[in-house]
């Protein structure tokens, strides 16, 4: 690591310690030029995700995007943020553990579905109204109908 105050590249690591999120280590280091101290940070380095849109259009996989969504769906119901918010973090984990850096926006949303699908049957159905652009209502009693089928496993 280099000394950011001689420029150095020799040094030690004198004490290493977990971040209170538990994300990264911060480790103290000492110069062996110098005997200048720092704090360096090492994290896990992880791709970009970017969704591509039906059109072909590419942006950055927002999280925030993704839990307004199922914030949407879950509304008026007995579901704590904390949940939701779990449950992006699982699609996130699902997305890249495919390593892929471009993800179809299609294969995102039905991420999203199998989620909602073990958290509210309510919220599954609500989503997959705007998701699958329902027209009719037995496009809805199709899906509620799904429901008492177990989830297909990807």
């Amino acid at each position: 690591m280099l000394c950011p105050k001689c420029h150095s590249l020799d040094d030690k690591v004198i004490d290493s310690r977990l971040t209170k999120e538990g994300n990264s280590i911060r480790r103290r280091r000492e110069c062996l030029q110098c005997n200048h101290r720092f704090t360096t940070y090492e994290e896990i380095e992880r791709i970009e995700l970017l969704a591509v849109k039906r059109d072909g259009r590419r942006e950055s996989l927002d999280r925030q995007k993704l839990l307004s969504s199922l914030v949407k769906a879950c509304q008026k119901r007995p579901i704590a943020l904390e949940v939701m918010e779990e449950a992006i973090a699982q699609i996130v984990q699902n997305l890249e553990s495919l390593q892929q850096q471009e993800i179809p926006t299609k294969l995102i949303g039905d991420q999203v579905m199998e989620q909602l699908r073990k958290i509210d049957p309510i919220a599954y159905v609500r989503y997959a109204s705007v998701y699958r652009a329902f027209q009719e209502v037995g496009e809805f009693l199709e899906e509620i109908q799904s429901l008492k089928q177990p989830p297909m496993t990807y």
